[in-house]
């Protein structure tokens, strides 16, 4: 019979994790054996502070232990130093340095761990596991001496290895060029960083700091989008956004619409070249916008995401797209790529590394998939319709069972682009649209400015600064003119005397309703005409066919639900966008927004590296649908063309509005409203 004690047992919270260790063994030591997930960038030596670790005391007959005060080794030098220059919360303790002494349980916090939760603020949370591909590792590197010839390199690798079990790893060139008075003027203490790749390949060593790096390193997630780009800079140890900044795609002055951009190429000799220039600048110009404001240099942002659809793709790439413009829409490459910065002349740090997603197919691209990886419409039980609003709209319809893809060319009209009184959204323009059906009076909310136009105030408030109307704007405004009774079905704008509001004014053969008139202070006039209206009706018939002819190929009438996604899709009213005809019936509370998924689809892949290879398998499995060639798509875009629809029913829709049944003249004018009066007796 064996009477010997048995070693102290220890316990971590929350991953539930246990094992018996000797007295004396550091809790990280414990911690990396039983592969609890506790961060440490020093090694163990007590300068990151990254494995702060919370003993608990007393009771726990769930683990079936008592713990004591004793259970850890005393407080000692290292962590008070720490705490008297940096602080420590009481009761914590550094991993590294507390030693086991008796049974214990060990609560690891989440700042401790090192796959950290990044909650996304928005409607619906969701959680990025904190997972990057570069990482930074301490170590103390034995001195070179005259009996062992080995280079200084040789002997980082060694301790790489032996510190933190590193093997096989590869240095850059402009680290190896660094590394020496690096070494030196850290005393033979270095931190460096690692990137691994999201397959886990080679290691490589892009950058080395002397002694221990106090700071962090940085990534950047970008979509590239038709009209707009948007970067995020962010922190890649904690996941924080640390700045967020977008533009104009400069693009836009070689066309509106990708096939306008595709055709610029075929046009022009060269022509792509010019485009491939304009984007990478404007990026490199977002880069040092986003830089600025964290006041983060430039060199230590060592990784990037991007995505972008699949013109924007192969534009970015330095690649004509000249065979996207025609069936069989080839990519050149549908496969995720792995590139330098400085492949693509982005002024980062020269070592970094950029991730692009892969492509679904020709017109449905990386930023598709970085929507799918954001709302994961295969990991859902409902059958979801993810709607990706913008130029060019690209759709996902499925569930866990089977994802299908397709894109629609919306064109600009819902950017405010073509639109009378369009403009971007800025302070000034208009956003939000309610009018009285019985008055037909509107009243409307300006961006930057919180009063509604009818309240008092506003004038003071907002002066001449009303400015045009923007894509959630026009959406809800012809949306209320058909709740109204100002356009009929078909989208025919009623004359003055058909409606009954001096608000309607003729313009030629046709009507526009005024919205604002700030002429006599010098301010624009605000109205929405007939050719407005038939613009929105065109964008959102392409919307809508796309999704029905998903729909057909999924063989279902109806959809659980709804998510608005794209930057402009996390301002449309789900109300008004039903009204409108631009997604299909469903329940209200089903229909939700997704704010910009392509950009947190980019976050995801930047913070997550795992993420990369999920989407890449997920990819593989979607089944594309192409809208170009399908004979039903053109049927589908007609009845669209109806607000909301010509022959699709709307039940859900009907629970919750009214929808005048007038009839207005296509020509508009006075003539056509005397025939109905006749007709009507």
């Amino acid at each position: 019979m064996n009477d010997a004690p048995r070693d102290p047992l220890v316990v971590f919270t929350p991953s539930g994790k246990r094992g018996r260790f000797p007295m004396g063994t550091p809790i990280l030591t414990a911690a990396r054996q039983l592969g609890v997930d506790l961060d440490s960038v020093c090694g163990g030596r007590g300068i990151c502070s990254k494995c702060q670790i919370t003993p608990m005391y007393g009771d726990f007959p769930k683990h079936g232990v008592t713990v004591t005060e004793s259970a850890l080794s005393p407080w000692n030098a290292v962590e008070e130093r720490y705490k008297s220059k940096r602080g420590l919360i009481d009761g914590r303790r550094l991993g590294c340095q507390a030693t086991v002494q008796g049974d214990v349980v060990v609560d690891v916090p989440p700042e401790s761990q090192v796959h950290k939760q990044v909650v996304r603020k928005r409607a619906e949370a969701r959680e990025i596991v904190m997972d990057p591909a570069t990482r930074l590792y301490y170590v103390e590197v034995v001195e070179p001496d005259m009996h062992n010839p080995r280079g200084d390199l040789e002997r980082l690798m060694d301790a790489l290895k032996h510190q933190w079990g590193l093997e096989g790893l590869t240095c850059d060139l402009r680290a190896l060029q660094v590394l020496q008075p690096v070494l030196r003027e850290g005393k033979w203490q270095i931190t460096v960083a690692i990137h691994f790749g999201h397959r886990r390949s080679t290691g490589r060593i892009i950058h080395a700091w002397p002694g221990f790096h106090e700071g962090s390193i940085y990534g950047i997630a970008v979509d590239v989008g038709s009209t707009t780009i948007a970067c995020h800079l962010c922190d890649l140890q904690s996941g924080d956004v640390l700045a967020s900044s977008g533009l104009m795609n400069p693009q836009i002055r070689f066309g509106e619409d990708l096939m306008s951009r595709v055709s610029y190429s075929m046009m022009h000799p060269g022509g792509h070249r010019e485009m491939t220039a304009a984007v990478r600048e404007a990026l490199n110009t977002l880069i040092g916008q986003v830089a600025e404001e964290a006041g983060v240099a430039r060199e230590l942002i060592v990784e990037g995401v991007l995505v972008g659809n699949p013109v924007m793709h192969h534009l970015l790439l330095g690649i004509d797209p000249v065979e996207l413009g025609g069936a069989p829409f080839a990519l050149a490459t549908s496969d995720a790529i792995t590139l330098w910065s400085a492949e693509l002349d982005l002024r980062m740090h020269p070592g970094a590394r950029l991730y692009i997603l892969p492509c679904i197919a020709g017109h449905v691209g990386a930023d598709a998939a970085a929507v799918a990886l954001s709302e994961s419409p295969h990991q859902q039980d409902e059958l979801m319709l993810v709607v990706d609003v913008g130029t060019n709209a690209e759709i996902l319809l499925g569930n866990r069972k089977h994802v299908l893809a397709c894109s629609s060319p919306t064109g600009p009209a819902f950017e405010g682009a073509q639109i009378s009184s369009g403009q971007r959204a800025a302070p000034g323009a208009i956003e939000r649209v309610r009018i009285d059906p019985a008055t037909r009076e509107p009243r409307f909310r300006v961006i930057g400015c919180e009063l509604w136009s009818n309240e008092p105030g506003f004038a003071d408030a907002v002066g001449t600064g009303v400015t045009g109307i923007c894509g959630s704007g026009i959406i809800e405004v012809i949306a209320e003119m058909r709740l109204a009774g100002i356009i009929d079905e078909d989208g025919a704008i009623g004359s003055a005397e058909a409606v009954g509001s001096e608000r309607l004014i003729q313009e030629g053969r046709t009507w526009s309703y005024v919205l604002w008139d700030g002429r006599a202070e010098g301010g624009p006039l605000i109205s929405v005409t007939q050719n407005d209206v038939r613009a929105i009706q065109l964008a959102k018939a392409a919307l809508y066919a796309g999704a029905r002819l998903l729909m057909d190929q999924m063989g279902v009438e109806s959809v659980d639900r709804v998510v608005l996604a794209g930057a402009f899709g996390a301002h449309i009213s789900p109300l008004h966008a039903m009204v409108l005809g631009m997604i299909p019936d469903c329940p209200l509370d089903k229909v939700s927004s997704a704010g910009n998924a392509a950009g947190t689809g980019s976050r995801i892949a930047l913070l997550n590296s795992g993420a990369r290879r999920e989407i890449e398998a997920v990819v593989r499995e979607i089944e594309k649908v192409e809208t170009a060639v399908e004979p039903r798509f053109q049927e589908h875009f007609i009845n669209a063309m109806a607000v909301p629809h010509k022959t699709a029913g709307f039940p859900n829709l009907e629970t919750l509005v009214n929808l005048p049944t007038v009839r207005f003249e296509q020509g508009g004018g006075d003539e056509g409203a005397r025939r109905r009066r006749r007709a009507r007796g």
